[in-house]
């Protein structure tokens, strides 16, 4: 069931959206029972993540798709240009509105596909909860056709204060725009009386930040967020995915993807630890968290040991009984970094992919497993 770590995340979350919450536990509850005694087949997912576009506006050092390592700026344009028309995304979501999933709108950053705040306009139109993952860095000149869209939770990624932030993102004059963003939605919130979108502050901790996460303190008091989630840092060491590809083999797919996240952390747990206790120490007006939310002796190891493996939390996936990506090609995938496909919604409809026979073969072969090895440091492993 519910990780016994998480527990906090998921009450918080219930406080604000209740209704949100019951549905989130009634759908999570029918992946589980599916994953024990289905042999391979799920329940309808809980949330389906819609991957708008791969290109970004922003070269952030830590991210696997465009950071310094990012495996997507290596793809040839033809690749970085792929997108769903808008007409089949709305065929999508009024499929998709049969069983009312949630729905996270990703990239990239997905307010440079051209038909985002349509998108999310047809999702709410159809009573579905709808999330957007943003580098903040367009969020001025959208701010409020994003409150008016009925968008129910904007999930903003920031570094720290106005030079950190700037100075890991790559682009002048971003926290600004940021900040100028951030106070223009809040102010026509105020205005309509509404508390949508609740706004999200989410903060990968990295060698350049962590040791001054206190900073985002001030920044989520200053615009009034709901929440502050510091992400402890995806990172693998190359044996990680040399062990990988025995599975790749098996499933006939790629997970190279994954080389995106191969670095050297550079982070004294011992030091992000102290910096963690410091921040929970701290009474303030909004909800803080740290995912996934390990002790000292797991943070330590889970920094310092390639070979990691989850001890805090069970190992075993459960996320491709419970969530589904599309990606702009059409393709219904287990995974954000794996090639494998569970088909393609260009050819069919999302309901008879989701327990396909190529979607069957995958659970069966991760449950088997329980993890793969490159799952250790995949986020979704602790969500679930």
């Amino acid at each position: 069931m519910l990780p016994l770590r998480n527990i906090h995340r998921f009450f918080y979350k219930a406080t604000k959206q209740p209704i949100y919450a019951l549905k989130v536990f009634i759908r999570r509850s029918q992946g589980y029972l599916y994953y024990w005694f289905f042999n391979g087949r799920s329940s309808l997912p809980e949330a389906i993540t819609l991957f708008l576009t791969y290109r970004c506006n922003l070269r952030c050092k830590m991210c696997g798709q465009w950071g310094e390592g990012g495996i997507t700026k290596k793809q040839p344009a033809r690749y970085i240009q792929q997108e769903l028309s808008l007409e089949k995304l709305r065929l999508l979501i009024k499929d998709l509105a049969k069983f009312r999933p949630n729905i996270t709108l990703f990239g990239g950053e997905p307010l440079l596909y051209s038909g985002c705040l349509e998108i999310i306009r047809h999702i709410k139109e159809r009573q579905m909860h709808c999330l957007m993952i943003t580098n903040g860095s367009l969020l001025e000149d959208f701010a409020l056709e994003l409150v008016e869209s009925g968008l129910d939770e904007l999930n903003l990624s920031l570094d720290g204060n106005l030079e950190l932030h700037n100075q890991i993102r790559g682009m002048p004059g971003l926290f600004e725009k940021i900040m100028q963003g951030l106070k223009i939605l809040q102010d026509y919130k105020a205005k309509r009386n509404s508390k949508k979108p609740l706004i999200n502050l989410q903060c990968t901790i990295t060698k350049y930040n962590y040791l001054h996460l206190e900073q985002l303190l001030e920044v989520a008091s200053e615009v009034k967020a709901d929440s502050l989630t510091f992400h402890n840092l995806i990172f693998l060491d190359t044996s990680v995915i040399d062990r990988q590809k025995d599975i790749a083999d098996i499933l006939k797919c790629n997970f190279e993807d994954w080389q995106g996240f191969v670095f050297n952390p550079d982070i004294d747990p011992d030091l992000l630890y102290q910096k963690i206790k410091s921040i929970r120490a701290k009474k303030l007006g909004f909800d803080v968290d740290f995912y996934p939310n390990f002790s000292n002796r797991t943070l330590l190891e889970y920094y310092k040991n390639p070979d990691y493996m989850p001890s805090e939390y069970l190992p075993r996936c459960l996320s491709p009984w419970i969530v589904a990506y599309i990606f702009p090609d059409g393709s219904v995938r287990p995974c954000l970094n794996c090639s494998y496909s569970f088909g393609n919604i260009m050819d069919n409809k999302f309901i008879e992919i989701w327990n396909s026979k190529e979607a069957i073969i995958y659970r069966r072969q991760l449950k088997d497993n329980g993890i793969f090895p490159v799952c250790a440091r995949c986020t979704e492993l602790y969500r679930y």
